[in-house]
């Protein structure tokens, strides 16, 4: 009996003691969850009764180098439903079908759907969105949006780029620039019961949304229209694949201008345009080649403009000089191989300046060769040829050449006047703006500073210069070469009056070689004494005469005689 009592007197006291255990552990439970977690479980109250609607930010506005805007902002609207607040569906149904010119059968699913909240619409236009939001319907929610706007629709699409459904950079500057146009969002709390429902006469927490911040860039609108027009006007005159256009501050590597014809519309940028209909092609791949930028995405065969570059090459190493003389019979035998020059007759006797105003392919084999195989690389690498041009666009294309290791005479005579390598336009302008421009090798670039949208700069953009890269007597020979290409030689179309244009001319032949297709081209700057301005312009696949001097020429004198002015450029003569 007493070893009994004893046994319920110690299990008494170990349930006493866990129990009072166990209060102890809830006491502290309860002292931590109030004292510590308060804040966090407070929010997390508020969350449950609160509904965040968020309230989208403009986007920067982009403007050329005179602050003309090329890229901004249209309100739209969205148009939402919250299904626990719908009073009359049937009437919601009807309203929105109607306004929206929607499917009823699809706004009915979407309104019927229990969710906490279904979009209807996007980017409806802010008249329609005002309509609906007049009808006052219990449920229905029209939140104001942005959607980018373009005021010039296909003016330079191919660097602009656009935006996607929400408003974020797909491509070009849009995308390159995206962390200063973005902005910053905003929202929209408002209070609710348990079962989702909006209180009434309750006060709503607003936090405004922030503006992207504004992009200048280099462009400038005018140009750009001059630079499209005369493109597009070749590019149907001659029925080519397409039309090329550059314009660049030779000192600074401002871009001025850049198209791309066929250009594009960005206000509808899922488009096709006509000239990329093609059946049998996936739509993604015929959208990828309409966006594509061709002065940068793209490379090909220089051909004879880049002559430039190896007759530096010869005078900046000594292997040749002005008043050198050579003989052209219409060819030249390098190893085994027979190099035909474009007049298969021969120039005959020549001097080196004459020989460039010719465009003479054997003199430049000859002069490739004198350089050597080192030198010349060396010169490609001082010139930029060998690494891409840095410029403020996404996808840039890398140069496509020999290894050094492995060029013979026979590559290196080729590549001398052009031939079995392929760079991209810009390469080629940033590489012949150095050997004009005093021997500067500069950077191509679009963005030139930011500011916020009050006005107040942000950042200014710096970009890299190499200078010395060639000597001052090689820059003052080349111009004087150059100007008397364009004045006496093969770019006589591009002369215009009361300017000295230096430039040099070419015509590639594509790959491969017995295709009949070919790449015309010509490469301009001026005032030849002193320049400010150059330009490239490329035309791919011309249908009849290809040469460039007889067809690329033209269009660049068409554009500097509208441009030049412009720019304040005074006269020569």
């Amino acid at each position: 009996m007493l070893t009994f009592k004893t046994y319920n007197r110690k299990k008494t006291v170990i349930y006493s003691c866990v129990m009072v255990a166990m209060l102890v552990c809830l006491m502290f439970r309860l002292v931590y969850i109030m004292v510590y977690e308060s804040e966090y479980l407070g929010r997390k109250a508020d969350e449950i009764h609160e509904r965040e609607r968020y309230i989208k930010a403009a986007r920067g506005d982009i403007t050329d180098v005179n602050g003309n805007v090329i890229a901004t902002n249209k309100t739209v609207c969205t148009i939402s439903v919250i299904h626990s607040q719908i009073e009359n569906p049937q009437k919601v149904i009807d309203l929105l079908s109607e306004k929206l010119s929607m499917d009823r059968t699809r706004v009915k699913e979407l309104v019927e759907k229990v969710s906490v909240r279904e979009k209807i619409k996007s980017n409806c236009p802010k008249s329609i969105g005002d309509e609906i939001r007049e009808y006052n319907l219990s449920g229905v929610k029209v939140d104001e949006d942005y959607k980018r706007y373009y005021p010039y629709d296909d003016m330079a699409s191919k660097v602009l780029g656009f935006t996607g459904a929400d408003n974020q950079g797909i491509i070009g500057l849009e995308v390159q620039y995206e962390k200063y146009l973005k902005g910053k969002d905003g929202y929209l709390l408002t209070e609710t019961d348990a079962g989702g429902i909006e209180l009434e006469n309750v006060a709503e927490k607003r936090v405004e949304s922030v503006k992207g911040n504004t992009l200048r860039t280099g462009l400038d609108i005018n140009i750009q229209m001059y630079a499209q027009q005369a493109a597009g006007k070749v590019y149907k005159m001659k029925k080519a694949n397409y039309v090329s256009i550059i314009v660049m501050n030779v000192n600074n590597g401002e871009i001025k201008a850049m198209t791309n014809v066929p250009e594009y519309n960005l206000n509808s940028p899922y488009e096709l345009t006509d000239e990329f209909m093609c059946e049998g092609e996936k739509e993604q791949d015929l959208l990828n080649r309409m966006w594509r930028n061709q002065c940068i995405n793209d490379t090909y065969e220089p051909g004879s403009t880049f002559k430039v570059i190896t007759a530096t090459a010869g005078l900046e190493t000594g292997a040749v000089k002005l008043s050198d003389t050579f003989s052209c019979p219409g060819y030249k035998m390098v190893e085994d191989r027979k190099i035909r020059c474009h007049k298969t007759t021969g120039h005959g006797s020549e001097t080196f300046v004459q020989a460039t105003m010719n465009s003479c392919n054997p003199v430049f084999i000859e002069v490739g060769l004198r350089v050597g195989v080192d030198r010349f690389y060396e010169y490609l690498g001082k010139l930029g040829i060998l690494s891409k041009t840095g410029v403020d666009l996404p996808g840039e294309a890398s140069v496509i050449i020999h290894k050094k290791e492995n060029v013979g005479q026979v590559e290196l005579a080729t590549m001398s006047f052009g031939q079995s390598f392929q760079i991209t336009p810009l390469q080629l302008l940033r590489a012949v703006s150095a050997v004009v421009n005093g021997g500067k090798l500069i950077t191509p670039h679009f963005g030139v500073a930011v500011s916020d949208c009050e006005g107040k700069l942000i950042k200014q953009f710096d970009y890299k210069e190499t200078g010395g890269v060639i000597r001052k007597e090689t820059v003052d020979d080349m111009r004087y070469v150059l100007e008397k290409v364009v004045s006496e030689g093969g770019g006589k179309n591009a002369i215009v009056e009361g300017y000295n244009i230096g430039g040099k001319t070419a015509t590639s032949q594509k790959l491969p070689r017995n295709s009949g297709k070919y790449i015309s081209s010509f490469i301009g700057f001026a005032p030849a004494s002193s320049p400010e301005v150059i330009a490239i312009c490329i035309i791919d696949e011309p249908e009849g005469v290809y040469y460039g001097g007889t067809i690329a020429a033209p269009v660049i004198k068409e554009l500097y005689e509208n441009i030049l002015p412009y720019m304040n450029i005074d006269k020569s003569y």
